[in-house]
């Protein structure tokens, strides 16, 4: 199983960053290891002084598949959900300065949430859908699919030309404006509509 993340997304997201918004999508990887497992506990990294949550609509690819059309890419993803890439910002911001890989601020162990899956409808994909993250009850990011820079189906469409694609891979479609940063006790809620998909508490 692999996990795609998508970077930059979401336009307000790449400018509260001071990220150019850019032209194709922004692709990096989590390893197998980043998902944190139904209930284990998600502890606060001992190498981090700054954790941020990014709250993201996830895809979960049922279909294998390599240089897919974009107009062909809904046949390959049947589920949906709401996760969060974790990211050790401080760490992220060393790394970018000296111009190297993100993979210690975003691709350690349980830096990844995803919580239940939804099936995906072709009803479900008809209107924008809406989704949010509440720490400690207090709604902190509000997304919605449409404003999104890259749809569903060229994201997957375009990995797809680099990486072939397997049932259970997954993909972290971006995140939208209002990232932040979390503590030890927080408690994390990721909804989609108004449906509530996980809770995590940051110990």
């Amino acid at each position: 199983m692999k996990i795609f993340c998508v970077g930059r997304n979401y336009a307000d997201h790449a400018k509260e960053l001071g990220n150019a918004v850019p032209e194709e999508p922004v692709i990096f990887m989590k390893p197998k290891s980043a998902l944190l497992q139904t209930h284990t506990p998600f502890y606060y990294p001992e190498f981090s002084n700054e954790l941020h949550y990014e709250l993201e609509l996830v895809l979960q690819i049922s279909k294998n598949g390599r240089y897919i059309p974009e107009k062909h890419a809904s046949k390959y993803y049947n589920q949906i959900t709401v996760g969060i890439d974790f990211t050790a910002r401080d760490v992220q911001a060393e790394l970018k300065k000296k111009g190297l890989p993100w993979e210690k601020a975003k691709a350690w162990d349980n830096s990844a949430i995803a919580g239940k899956w939804l099936p995906l409808t072709p009803e479900m994909l008809k209107n924008p859908i809406h989704f949010s993250l509440l720490n400690n009850k207090k709604t902190v990011q509000k997304g919605d699919s449409s404003d999104m820079i890259f749809s569903f189906d060229y994201l997957v469409s375009h990995i797809s030309n680099y990486f072939s694609l397997n049932i259970g891979d997954m993909v972290f479609t971006g995140t939208p404006a209002g990232v932040g940063e979390c503590v030890v006790g927080d408690v994390l809620e990721g909804f989609f509509e108004n449906e509530k998909m996980f809770e995590v508490e940051i110990k």
